[in-house]
């Protein structure tokens, strides 16, 4: 196994890699229990980057009726600021912007308060998740061009960004299916890849403007039918040719769970710097971490910075993922995701391990 510092030593010995872990924000009742985690376990463990899903579990002032209910207080979120500061990671919110607007029968909170921002209203979704449903798809999104849309979610984003004392926003992106819809009376025939381009780069002006770095999922911008990929972790819509019209400076988080597929090297060829992510399985989560070590060891001065380096990601509440660690829970998918985490605690650690 190539060791971290081994790699380092190949390249700019300034480089500081990104050890990230993406999970929701904690509610209300356990963000003492989450303080703990992050003080034990995250810190301690060189975890230097923290992404919190926060959506509306936050008591906005700006559009209150936005919050979920026992939504975090102001000062629940300074616990957490004040721990991430303690331990010296970097604490990066997350609101899903654009697509992720429902989930199956649920419409989130956004589309549920503000309906005309719906990209399709005339889509209604199951009740109960069924896979597939009539159009295979589960998640609306919101209408990029409605003249409103931005005037409430910059409002979430300011806000948020302002109580996390955040330098880096997080906003998603990933699985957006439903853009230019055919029955959207403004955005209806238009170019795909252009309507997301667009959409990112108004993000990234907004925060840019206020010295702050937008992070983003990368699978809309791949091609799913030519990497094969599929519409997942890719994109079979259009969009991916929006990689060619937005700014490098955004940070791509490029998600891949069942192996680490090297688009990593894509991304940083075309100039960004990109986060390699790993879910549920252990030997994957190896994988990925020894690959951006390669990517990065055989890469020219120019590209070798491009390879931030790599993040945990987390898709069961954080709760019961905690409970998972601790040993207080047996619930198979959070098992499976503390397993992928500790094998990439162990790999920074030096632990000589193997993907099996």
């Amino acid at each position: 196994m190539l060791g971290v510092s081994a790699a380092v030593a190949q390249g700019s010995t300034s480089w500081n890699p990104t050890h990230a872990f993406a999970i929701a924000a904690p509610s209300a009742a356990r963000v003492d229990d989450f303080v703990k985690f992050m003080e034990e376990e995250l810190g301690p463990n060189g975890i230097n980057t923290l992404i919190l899903r926060v959506d509306f579990n936050y008591r906005y002032r700006s559009y209150p009726q936005l919050r979920d209910k026992n939504a975090l207080s102001k000062q629940q979120v300074k616990q957490l600021v004040e721990a991430a500061r303690r331990q010296q990671i970097e604490l990066i919110p997350q609101i899903n912007l654009l697509g992720h607007q429902s989930w199956a029968g649920t419409t989130h909170a956004l589309l549920r308060e503000f309906p005309a921002f719906d990209e399709t209203p005339h889509v209604v979704m199951p009740e109960e998740y069924v896979w597939p449903n009539e159009d295979s798809l589960y998640c609306k999104s919101y209408c990029s061009l409605h003249p409103k849309v931005h005037e409430v979610v910059f409002a979430l984003v300011d806000e948020i960004m302002e109580v996390f004392e955040a330098r880096a926003f997080h906003a998603g992106m990933d699985e957006v299916f439903y853009i230019g819809d055919a029955h959207c009376p403004r955005c209806g025939g238009q170019d795909k890849a252009k309507l997301f381009a667009d959409e990112v780069r108004r993000i990234r002006n907004h925060l840019s403007s206020r010295d702050q770095t937008l992070w983003i999922w990368g699978d809309r911008l791949l091609d799913g039918r030519t990497t094969g990929m599929g519409m997942w972790e890719a994109s079979e819509n259009g969009t991916a040719a929006a990689i060619d019209h937005i700014p490098q400076d955004v940070v791509v988080c490029d998600w891949h769970y069942n192996e680490a597929i090297a688009s990593p090297a894509y991304f940083a060829i075309k100039g960004f710097d990109v986060v390699s992510c790993f879910w549920n399985k252990r030997d994957v989560a190896i994988a990925h971490m020894q690959m951006m070590e390669e990517l990065r060891s055989n890469s020219n001065e120019t590209m070798r910075s491009r390879f931030r380096g790599t993040m945990q990601t987390v898709w069961s509440p954080a709760g019961r993922f905690l409970d998972a660690y601790y040993g207080d829970s047996m619930d198979e998918s959070a098992l499976a995701q503390v397993a992928s985490f500790r094998a990439m605690v162990s790999y920074l650690r030096g632990a000589v391990i193997t993907a099996d």
